[in-house]
């Protein structure tokens, strides 16, 4: 793992993808209206 080139970065890639994934899906749900959110919630009792 010592020889890999810029092994350092890793870590830091992977802890901003996880934080970018979930404040997106943050900012999704808050500015989402209520009859779309309703109807999402229905989706699994539609079959």
């Amino acid at each position: 793992m010592e020889t890999m080139a810029n092994i350092e970065w890793y870590p830091i890639l992977s802890l901003l993808i996880f934080f970018s994934f979930f404040a997106i899906m943050l900012v999704r749900v808050a500015i989402m209206r209520k009859e779309e959110y309703e109807e999402e919630s229905n989706l699994p009792l539609e079959d």
